[in-house]
């Protein structure tokens, strides 16, 4: 009797501890959305689905808990060829993995498509939206194929596709954040993490970026050919890949760029040929530069940039000039107001939050690291402090300033980066204060934090 209870007992007991595969669901989702009349939801019941689907009229296509359409590596698994087309809650995984087809999570062309509460998985490009004017993206998550980075598909690409907001996205592993030839972008809220470039716009007019996350990529942003940028509230930090540019600007016009924070990456921001025009003047302020290998590092042409209440902590070097030639035209004080600079060695006898001296980057030591980066790791050092030493005692060997800051704040300014949230910056001015600035400088550099700042 035991035996007979052991030989039947123990199978169930072990089928019961073995997952269940996912069922394979019964209705034929593309018959069912072929069925379905304009306008109609098509609901679609937990279980797994056969893909690739097309959409090709208006209509809303929404998943129930547990529903996943399922590409088996062919092609892309979801596309839309209509306008006003609506695609929610759904799992979405296995694309094909071919670039010149650009197989995809969901590829769109048709206006006010919404994309929204999606999960992609295993998918070369997550979300293709191609000729798709006033699209929404909001609220999904985005993997990668296991591939080497190059060869990776974009999390999301906006091409041709004017007046898109992408908000509050979740980007992990994919090649890019593409945005191109398209205007009136806005985006809001997302977070693109282990990427070659957290955001790429290219020939994109009237955009705003805000609240962005933007960690661990090889360039967090770079903004070419585009006017009228807004880049607000955004946080971008450790991105470290062979540029390694939280923020790039080449060639736009009128960029206004206020309250981010830039934090460990190896620069902060860069400068080329911004603006273009000679009737532009680009603006910089409520920004954070704080421990990165450089602060904001400009070409010699660059003219016309305007800096004030930002905020530079310990980075290894404030502002570099990269190239031959000096830096000239661009304003470090306004209106009275200059930036803080944790190096400023003056003082404020008449204690109006500002130094009574100017604050001026003229080292010759930095000069030499302009044009040789690779020395760069020697700044602090005695060999630093010699050259530096030597420009102070024979004034010929002196270089041009590369900064002139004349009202350089003796404290942080309020600063809104990070979370949108304003803050005061508490570094403190009394014995304490100073106690903790030395012990936050002795700590090493991948272990220091802002604790007034958000991330």
């Amino acid at each position: 009797m035991t035996r007979l209870l052991h030989a039947v007992l123990l199978p169930l007991l072990v089928s019961s501890l073995i997952p269940a595969a996912p069922a394979v669901a019964s209705v034929d989702l593309q018959a069912s959305i072929d069925a379905a009349p304009s306008g109609a939801v098509v609901s679609v019941p937990a279980g797994v689905h056969p893909g690739p689907i097309r959409i090709d009229k208006p209509l809303t296509l929404r998943g129930e808990d547990g529903a996943v359409i399922d590409g088996n590596g062919t092609g892309t698994v979801v596309t839309i060829e209509s306008n006003a087309v609506t695609v929610q809650g759904l799992v979405i995984r296995n694309s094909g993995s071919t670039n010149d087809r650009e197989d995809s999570g969901i590829t769109a062309t048709g206006s006010g498509i919404v994309i929204e509460d999606n999960r992609l998985e295993n998918v070369l490009f997550g979300v293709l939206l191609r000729q798709s004017p006033d699209a929404v993206v909001r609220g999904n998550w985005i993997g990668a194929q296991d591939l080497e980075q190059g060869r990776r598909g974009d999390g999301i690409k906006v091409w041709e596709s004017n007046g898109v907001l992408l908000e509050s996205n979740v980007i992990d592993g994919g090649r890019d954040l593409v945005l191109w030839y398209s205007d009136g972008l806005v985006i809001r809220d997302n977070t693109v993490t282990n990427g070659r470039y957290g955001l790429h716009f290219m020939y994109s007019d009237d955009v705003t970026v805000d609240s962005n996350r933007l960690v661990d990529n090889s360039v967090g942003a770079f903004l070419m050919y585009g006017a009228r940028l807004v880049f607000t509230g955004n946080h971008l930090e450790s991105n470290n890949g062979p540029s390694g540019y939280g923020l790039g600007l080449k060639d736009v016009d009128g960029a206004a760029i206020h309250d981010n924070t830039f934090v460990e990456n190896r620069i902060g921001i860069y400068i080329d040929n911004s603006p273009v025009s000679p009737d532009v003047e680009q603006h910089f302020s409520g920004n954070v530069f704080a421990y990165n290998d450089i602060g904001i590092a400009l070409l010699p042409s660059v003219r016309r940039n305007v800096f004030w209440e930002n905020a530079f902590v310990d980075n290894r070097e404030q502002v570099a000039r990269q190239g031959d030639g000096v830096l000239r035209d661009n304003i470090w004080t306004v209106d009275g107001t200059g930036n803080y600079w944790s190096d400023y060695a003056g003082f404020d006898a008449d204690d109006d939050g500002k130094g009574d001296i100017a604050y001026r980057i003229d080292d010759l030591f930095a000069q030499v690291t302009d044009q040789r980066p690779d020395l760069r790791l020697l700044s602090g050092t005695p060999a630093a402090r010699v050259v530096d030493a030597a420009a102070k005692a024979f004034p010929t060997m002196k270089p041009e300033p590369k900064v002139i800051d004349d009202a350089p704040l003796i404290a942080p300014p309020m600063n809104s980066a990070g979370d949108g949230h304003k803050t005061a910056i508490p570094l403190l001015l009394t014995g304490l204060g100073l106690l903790a600035a030395t012990v936050v400088a002795w700590l090493p550099a991948r272990r220091r934090r802002l604790p007034w700042v958000a991330p």
